[in-house]
């Protein structure tokens, strides 16, 4: 199926067939987005649709996120946050130093609609003090001693991808990059950098990522496993 690069959303499947009759829009369950369109959509159509779409196409990522988090007591938030329960008179959630402390009134759970969407606002907050206090810093270690340069970095939450580097040098990191290992962390941070010199995915590309992390061929594969989801 052919596919077209988002700087905001990342890969974007496009679908066409002959039994469709309208464009329809979908997460698909690996986080990324899908179009299916009838046979003969022009391109140029689809990409205007996501353009005008956005504030739709990041409701449609939101829901697939709250969706796909599975929250327990005592569970791990990135590295260095956890989840504490416990009853209360109602639904209260705060976050105390590494903490995120929810108090549940009686009868509400934690697999709630109205929990997961609180609780997630506060993950968002923890994860985003993580990763700005953890990237840049190993980004610019990894970039010094690989001998790249970037201008600067951003972070995003509602991105389809794990990260992204645009032609001027902007290095863009999903906040989720905390949930995961730190090798598949320093992956990513090698991917952005080497496009920095290959904006694209060619042999060369590949070989300058190999440099940074001999077993990316390994942390590839199991980084497709996950989802860039808070």
């Amino acid at each position: 199926m052919p596919t077209l690069i988002d700087k905001e959303f990342g890969t974007i499947t496009i679908r066409r067939s002959v039994k469709a009759q309208s464009v329809r829009m979908r997460v698909a369950p690996d986080g990324t987005l899908r179009i299916s369109t009838p046979l003969y959509t022009p391109m140029l159509y689809i990409r205007r649709l996501i353009g005008t779409s956005r504030g739709q196409l990041r409701a449609l990522l939101a829901q697939h996120q709250v969706a796909a988090i599975p929250l327990s007591d005592g569970m791990q938030i990135g590295k260095s946050h956890s989840l504490i329960v416990r009853e209360g008179d109602r639904l209260q959630v705060e976050r105390h130093g590494q903490h995120i402390s929810v108090t549940l009134p009686p009868g509400m759970t934690l697999d709630e609609a109205a929990t997961t969407t609180t609780v997630r606002e506060a993950i968002i907050a923890a994860l985003r003090i993580e990763a700005k206090s953890y990237l840049p810093k190993r980004l610019s270690y990894l970039a010094a001693d690989l001998g790249y340069t970037y201008d600067k970095v951003r972070f995003s939450h509602a991105s389809g991808r794990w990260g992204s580097c645009s032609s001027n040098g902007t290095i863009s990191l999903n906040i989720a990059l905390m949930k995961l290992p730190f090798e598949l962390i320093d992956y990513v941070l090698v991917h952005e950098l080497a496009h920095t010199q290959q904006m694209n995915h060619s042999p060369t590309f590949w070989e300058l990522v190999a440099r940074g992390d001999p077993q990316f061929k390994q942390h590839r594969k199991v980084l497709k496993s996950q989802t860039p989801s808070v």
